[in-house]
């Protein structure tokens, strides 16, 4: 069962080979003596000019000798240049020196070595170093791998995702059923695949409310760690809230006031406030008022009330059900200066949200880059909602945005919202189809330093 999901068809970056050197102009490789790297133009001919000063040969000569060296040059400025827009030394040899991932214990041998010829021809995008994120949650495993770009900001290079259902079954059983960990084992064992194949600078693999809840949990995850050489963390709901703030940082527009970000998980839903009247720091989270993580998610709640048959009665409920627990949250009336205000939104980050997305477009294949960031007004959520609750099982798996894996997922999603909708009212939804991995990698490259606008100090 593979999902949509960020970044899945993303280009790898650093495919592309170097060109070769013009004709006359010394080779990446001469550029290498008893395997110290020397200044590729130090061999143009820099001693031959002074002999030519001291015996007055002709300026014709001196001319074009001084053409050569300018155009080798312009060929090494110009990498350089690529290299430092990227925040990389133009150094020969810049890339940082990998190191294992840090939340991955048992051993991940690194990409088998390249040969001379392949280190002469490294592209600028190859000097990158690489980080990576793995989500595993109650519903879906995800990963993404990536390296960064401009500040604050990256490029994927790998991703994975497929929907699992790890916590099916767990509301009624409180424990993960054999067949749902065996799902999860066999996605995991691809991303461990994934991440053995590659230099990883830094990596966080965690594992949400499947895992925190299950009275079985600990010891799936001593199973990960035995048969995909995984070994996954398990974050608390605070965590799980900051990291999707985190993830989201850069879909909040400068002159925002308050946003009300909430992520609808597969067994839980994390909110959180954020007050941005203030100076607004470079990360989002820490705007951060008031948060609560409920114990609901779309599998949890469908397995309580239903999904494949959902009459208006049951979704009633469903949203009252939601209601009853965000009542309960004391810290809900912390933006309460600013609900009124044009300046505050909704931003929702969950399959639920981009699924509605793409019902609203009318999608007829789901389009990552037509949905994040899309901005949804009150009645166009409205009709949406209105529309999914109208539509039988077979209707909702007919459409392609929703598909037969979330069919009986997708109005369990849509009840969570519309309670956060009647506590949070907005004019405005902003749809975001990103989340805790894009948090992770933000979060692990900030705190590596390679947004650093010096580029220095990059270990």
């Amino acid at each position: 069962m593979e999902d949509h999901d960020t970044g899945a068809g993303a280009p790898e970056v650093g495919v592309s080979r170097a060109s070769p050197p013009p004709s006359g102009q010394a080779s990446p490789s001469a550029g290498r003596q008893n395997g110290r790297p020397v200044q590729p133009w130090s061999g143009h001919g820099q001693a031959g000019d002074a002999s030519q000063h001291r015996n007055g040969q002709n300026q014709k000569a001196k001319t074009r000798k001084r053409r050569k060296r300018r155009r080798g040059r312009k060929v090494f400025v110009r990498d350089d240049a690529h290299l430092a827009a990227a925040g990389l030394s133009a150094t020969a040899d810049s890339a940082p020196a990998s190191r294992p991932p840090e939340a991955i214990v048992a051993p991940l041998p690194s990409a088998a070595p390249s040969r001379p010829e392949q280190d002469v021809r490294r592209s600028p995008a190859q000097e990158l170093p690489v980080f990576a994120a793995l989500d595993l949650g109650t519903n879906n495993c995800r990963l993404l791998v990536a390296v960064p770009t401009r500040h604050g900001q990256f490029r994927v290079i790998d991703a994975f995702s497929r929907i699992v259902r790890l916590g099916e079954g767990l509301t009624a059983n409180g424990r993960l059923g054999q067949p749902a960990m065996d799902r999860a084992v066999e996605a995991l064992k691809i991303c461990g695949d994934k991440l053995r194949s590659r230099k990883i600078r830094k990596a966080r693999l965690i594992a949400t409310e499947a895992c925190r809840t299950a009275g079985n949990g600990a010891e799936f995850l001593d199973r990960v760690e035995r048969e995909a050489g995984l070994k996954l963390e398990i974050i608390d709901r605070q965590t799980e809230a900051r990291l999707a703030v985190s993830g989201c940082g850069s879909l909040v527009d400068r002159d925002t006031q308050g946003v009300v970000l909430f992520d609808i998980g597969g067994g839980s839903s994390e909110i959180a406030l954020i007050d941005l009247t203030g100076h607004r720091s470079p990360r989002l989270a820490n705007h951060i008022v008031s948060w609560t993580s409920l114990p609901v998610g779309v599998v949890s709640l469908a397995e309580r009330f239903g999904g494949r048959t959902v009459t208006r009665e049951i979704f009633a409920a469903m949203v009252e059900d939601v209601a009853v627990r965000l009542h309960a949250f004391d810290g809900r009336d912390r933006l309460s200066h600013v609900l009124a205000s044009p300046k505050f939104h909704l931003l929702g980050t969950s399959g639920t949200v981009t699924t509605l997305a793409g019902v609203h477009l009318d999608l007829e294949r789901y389009d990552r880059r037509r949905v994040d960031g899309l901005w949804m007004d009150r009645d166009s959520v409205d009709r949406m909602v209105e529309k999914l609750v109208g539509w039988d099982f077979q209707q909702r798996v007919a459409n392609p945005c929703i598909g037969a894996d979330r069919a009986d997922l997708v109005l369990a999603g849509c009840a969570i919202l519309e309670a956060i909708r009647a506590v949070w009212p907005s004019e405005r939804l902003r749809v975001a189809d990103r989340g805790l991995r894009e948090g992770i990698l933000s979060e692990l490259m900030a705190d590596d330093g390679v947004w650093r606008s010096n580029g220095r100090d990059r270990r």
